[in-house]
């Protein structure tokens, strides 16, 4: 049984260097509302998910990096951001 559960959560950053933070209060709401630890994350080894590095690995989560320049992982992320982008377009406008 495959119990994959694909979500996106959008959390505007003012500086890079809030991604720990952020993350960190991201981990305890999903850990709080849905009851389950989190087991992988995907990013595209930028540099403010370099530092995060350490930190999953201590706490036991898998480190997936995007394949860049693939079409397969680029195509879903791309139309996400689009989706997200416009989406907040129209709020703003």
């Amino acid at each position: 049984m495959n119990e994959h559960i694909k979500l996106i959560w959008v959390y505007p950053i003012a500086v890079k260097s809030d991604v720990f933070n952020v993350f960190h209060q991201f981990q305890i709401f999903i850990e709080r509302q849905l009851s389950c630890k989190i087991k992988y994350i995907q990013t595209d080894w930028g540099g403010e998910y370099r530092t995060l590095n350490f930190f999953f690995k201590t706490i036991g989560i898998h480190h997936c990096l995007i394949c860049l320049y693939t079409h397969e992982h680029n195509g879903i992320i791309e139309c996400h951001h689009h989706h997200i982008v416009e989406t907040g377009l129209t709020l703003l406008g």
